[in-house]
């Protein structure tokens, strides 16, 4: 089985945050609603405060966020992070690369979830810098919005409907992706599991041979103040965190 080299603990995804603190059609600070399918995100807040609102079958939440909180939402979650003052977290994610490999759909009006083109055209930005990339971005971030308020209110007066309906859309957007997620996780998750398995198959049979292999690792982001979902994004570079995994 191909692996994912040297992966982090639980082969998840690492990146850093500062939540967008531009403001929305509702007055609010933060970043683009959105859910994931299949991975469960953490945010480990470092600095600053702010607030998680999210909406899920139990209905419409907000929590609040400040230096040493850490918060998660499992998959089909939807989660908005809003800024209150310089608020910047460390998000690890389930899944190491499947994250950057689309599983993430913004919370966008229903006409432009039912397109799938049009939905690739909204959602990726033109490039990854300067004055286009922002504008792009913060566009993208309002659109999200304009559907996600929707679904919230929708939510507190009751009715589930919608809320579900938007499940549903982008389970339809991402199905033709799941082949290469599952190439992705067995890659990463899967084959992360699986040795360790198989150390203690060999620490039980009284060999500790495999660590051997031992060694350690460092890293420094590679891009600072990325234009990502919730806000500007510290990168690395590394397959499986911040970069899906296509090796061989």
């Amino acid at each position: 089985m191909v692996s994912l080299p040297h992966p982090l603990p639980g082969a998840v995804g690492l990146s850093h945050l500062s939540a967008y603190d531009w403001e929305a059609a509702d007055g609010v600070c933060g970043g683009s609603p959105h859910l994931h399918l299949v991975c469960t995100e953490a945010y480990v807040v470092t600095g600053g405060r702010g607030a998680v609102q999210t909406l899920s079958p139990d209905g419409y939440r907000e929590v609040p966020l400040e230096a040493g909180s850490v918060a998660w939402f499992t998959p089909g979650t939807v989660h908005r992070m809003v800024q209150g003052g310089d608020l910047r977290i460390t998000v690890l994610m389930q899944n190491s690369g499947l994250p950057e490999a689309g599983d993430a759909v913004f919370t966008f009006p229903p006409d432009v979830l039912a397109d799938p083109e049009r939905y690739a055209a909204t959602a990726k930005l033109p490039a990854k810098e300067g004055p286009e990339a922002e504008a792009a971005a913060r566009k993208r971030r309002d659109l999200a919005v304009e559907g996600y308020l929707p679904l919230r209110e929708a939510l507190e007066a009751g009715d589930n409907g919608p809320y579900l309906e938007f499940q549903q859309a982008a389970a339809r957007l991402v199905r033709d992706k799941v082949p290469t997620w599952r190439e992705l996780w067995r890659a990463g998750a899967l084959a992360t599991a699986e040795r360790t398995g198989a150390q203690l198959d060999a620490l039980e049979a009284g060999s500790p041979d495999h660590l051997a292999g031992s060694g350690s690792y460092d890293s420094r982001p590679s891009r600072i103040g990325g234009y990502g979902m919730c806000g500007r994004r510290d990168e690395y570079e590394l397959p499986g965190t911040t970069l899906p995994y296509h090796g061989a």
